[in-house]
């Protein structure tokens, strides 16, 4: 969201963006409560949101061991000298990297990775192997669950 998009959120439109990156299936009924608003005024507050881009997307949190993935890991990548955008291809088609961004410093990207063994870790890893330096680290527990900063 461009901070622009701040002098146009509202008291109403705040608790909108605060409800539906709690809960995103909620009722437009329950929406249009949360925020003090008729449902058909909520209505046309969240296209608003949608249109000016602050709303992008509405998603299910869902566990990951419970689909086989018991392990996650946070993977630091070095790609080597000209393989910046093979190594930035790689990682895009890798379905086992749940979020990958790109950042400042020695590594080029950060990946969090879902994986169901040590061994498909390792299986994955080696895709890049010849192309990149890597640092892994496993996640034993998730401290904070993404979430939003304050809603100013």
């Amino acid at each position: 969201m461009n901070t622009h998009f701040l002098q146009f959120l509202d008291g109403a439109d705040r608790k909108i963006v605060e409800a539906l990156a709690e809960d995103a299936r909620l009722s437009l009924k329950e929406l249009a409560a949360r925020a003090g608003l008729s449902s058909p005024a909520c209505s046309e507050r969240l296209r608003r949101l949608e249109e000016r881009g602050v709303l992008t997307g509405y998603s299910a949190d869902v566990e990951l061991e419970a689909l086989g993935y018991p392990l996650q890991a946070i993977v630091r990548v070095r790609p080597l000298p000209g393989m910046l955008h093979v190594v930035e291809r790689i990682i895009q088609e890798t379905p086992e990297i749940t979020e990958a961004d790109k950042v400042t410093g020695d590594d080029c990207f950060i990946c969090r990775m879902a994986v169901r063994s040590m061994t498909d870790l390792d299986r994955i890893l080696e895709r890049v192997v010849e192309r990149a330096q890597t640092n892994t680290s496993m996640i034993k527990s998730t401290t904070v669950k993404r979430r939003l900063p304050p809603v100013i």
